[in-house]
């Protein structure tokens, strides 16, 4: 897929820049036009002269060429980009991208560029986990840039951790895989729910659950980013609605998402239903706040909500492909498969709150898949979006082997 395709890859000064020789090899030998730009601080580590030998062109880190005064143009490159890939992407860079510092040719050729971002961080354990490193990736991540999550082991600086810039055959793999499926789902409607259901107590309370929504988010993106419509039935969240054909529908209770998803099913060709939907809610709810001081041990009848999943499994047409997501803390397997024929699903996303960065109000998950055709998918921890891509590549097969 990435023949004949224009790539920028940006180095910076990091020591795994070195892992660039063989990234740029193996782009080159995928058929892609490779641009080479440094920046300066990325010259210590690795040679230009290596790295416009293996790509056939000069590299560029200045904005003109000291020795004949020839104009390197941001804005040119960024248009002539079909990618732009910085790797290593160090903290500094990280931090210069998301806040718009143009003071090297790479970034200005980012603050130009028209294409897909993929950003690859390398950096040692404490930094990479650092407040501001975090708020720069996640601003990058809304950006609509695409994050390959560095991988866990040895640092340059001898520490175990999360840091490793990901390896090249992997990097160019998901460019691959980015080029491949960008149509994959075009003239499917995706019907996804994400967040939590709040179910009011009074007027000031009410239950709910940790649910941020992101997965559900994900979700949507990357279902979009395919050339799906979707229909993204969102509970109450802080989250943006991310870029492409997406129509969100903002719901507070369980009985709202219920209709709302009722109402868009026979539209649909598939349901993902990721949201955290609470089970009850309270069958009398107060007009007025319950004071302490004149009630004691206020007791709260709770009456069950309906259950959504249940509701599409039972109405359902032979062609549309149904998904759902099981939150478990223990039987994690076999609860989750369990679930799995209740709901007539089609396949079941589940995963542990025993799992480490996994779950609720973090950017990263690990799930298992398990199908109705006896499949088990076992995953690593990886970003939401990286899930959420896993995710799709099952829904993907369900919808065109149907």
């Amino acid at each position: 897929m990435l023949k004949g395709k224009h790539i920028i890859l940006g180095i910076t000064g990091g020591i795994a820049a070195y892992k660039c020789a063989t990234l740029t090899r193996l782009l080159i030998k995928a058929g892609a036009e490779v641009q080479v730009i440094m920046t300066p601080n990325a010259k210590q580590f690795i040679q230009p002269l290596t790295l416009s030998t293996l790509s056939g062109k000069p590299v560029i880190s200045e904005f003109f060429t000291a020795n004949t005064g020839q104009w390197n143009s941001h804005v040119d490159l960024g248009l002539w980009a079909d990618a732009l890939i910085i790797a290593p992407a160090t903290a500094s860079t990280i931090g210069k991208m998301a806040n718009g510092v143009a003071d090297n040719m790479l970034v200005t050729t980012y603050l130009s560029a028209k294409a897909p971002v993929f950003v690859a961080p390398a950096m040692d354990l404490d930094m990479m986990r650092h407040p501001s490193t975090v708020r720069n990736l996640e601003l990058l991540r809304n950006y609509g840039n695409h994050i390959i999550e560095p991988a866990e082991g040895e640092l340059a600086s001898h520490l175990i951790g999360k840091g490793r810039m990901e390896e090249p055959e992997n990097i160019l793999k998901a460019l691959d895989r980015f080029f491949a499926a960008k149509e994959d789902l075009k003239g499917k409607r995706v019907l996804i729910t994400a967040g939590p259901t709040v179910e009011k107590i009074d007027p000031v309370r009410y239950i709910s659950n940790f649910s941020s929504g992101k997965m559900g988010f994900a979700l949507a993106e990357e279902c979009a980013s395919r050339g799906a419509e979707v229909t993204l039935v969102a509970g109450p969240v802080t989250l943006k609605t991310p870029e492409g054909n997406i129509e969100r529908i903002d719901v507070t209770t369980a009985v709202e998402m219920h209709d709302a998803v009722m109402k868009a099913l026979p539209e649909s060709d598939a349901v993902i239903l990721c949201a955290a939907v609470a089970d009850y809610r309270v069958e009398n709810v107060a007009d007025s706040k319950i004071k302490r001081e004149k009630t004691q041990n206020p007791v709260i009848q709770l009456i069950p909500n309906p259950d959504i999943a249940r509701a599409v499994g039972q109405a359902k047409r032979p062609d549309q492909v149904t998904v759902g997501f099981a939150l478990e803390t223990d039987n994690e397997q076999a609860n989750a498969q369990g679930k799995l024929e209740r709901k007539n699903l089609n396949f079941i996303v589940m995963n542990s709150l025993r799992d480490k960065n996994a779950g609720f109000q973090v950017d990263t998950n690990k799930v298992t898949i398990i199908t109705d055709r006896g499949e088990t998918i076992e995953g690593e921890c990886k970003s939401k979006r990286d899930v959420a891509r896993d995710i799709t590549d099952v829904l993907y097969k369900y919808l065109t082997e149907k």
